[in-house]
């Protein structure tokens, strides 16, 4: 059975797109692609059926993703039973997250930061930034925590 995650950040233009899009890659090198369904969501609805934000796709275009599409959506109530992880980028999207989350939901809400191994918990957004290197600051972030997530779930298995 495939597991799934939604990364969720407010407006899903920068962050969860970046961290769908390196997560599919990273998936998809390790050949387990086919063993998951990632997805990304917001929970603000100001950018609602936008593209990802250009510096994000120009990040990913620069470190090999190329090719990455995506339509900015809302978090529904259906994703809280359709996936088994839901990761945010900040204490903001976690608090949603939690006050969106129906009873007796199936999903484990986490903080994509939490798998950071430099233990940096907030990946900031970088909407507002003048530089791009903002961008590619998340970038690496997301890289070190989609790792690092891959790795924990995996855990288990290889312990029994």
């Amino acid at each position: 059975m495939a597991k799934s995650v939604l990364f969720v950040c407010f407006g899903n233009i920068c962050r969860s797109t970046m961290a769908e899009a390196l997560f599919k890659d990273y998936l998809s090198r390790q050949g387990e692609a086919d063993q998951w369904n990632v997805d990304s969501a917001g929970h603000g609805k100001w950018h609602l059926g936008e593209q990802p934000e250009p510096r994000t796709l120009q990040v990913l275009e620069e470190h090999g993703i190329k090719g990455y599409t995506h339509t900015a959506r809302l978090v529904t109530p259906e994703d809280f039973n359709k996936y088994d992880y839901i990761l945010g980028m900040d204490d903001y999207n976690l608090r949603n997250l939690n006050a969106m989350k129906p009873e007796g939901s199936k999903c484990q809400i986490q903080a994509l930061g939490s798998f950071d191994p430099l233990g940096e918990k907030t990946i900031q957004d970088p909407y507002f930034a003048e530089s791009i290197q903002d961008y590619e600051d998340v970038f690496e972030q997301c890289q070190r925590c989609c790792k690092g997530f891959l790795e924990q779930v995996k855990q288990p298995e290889s312990s029994n």
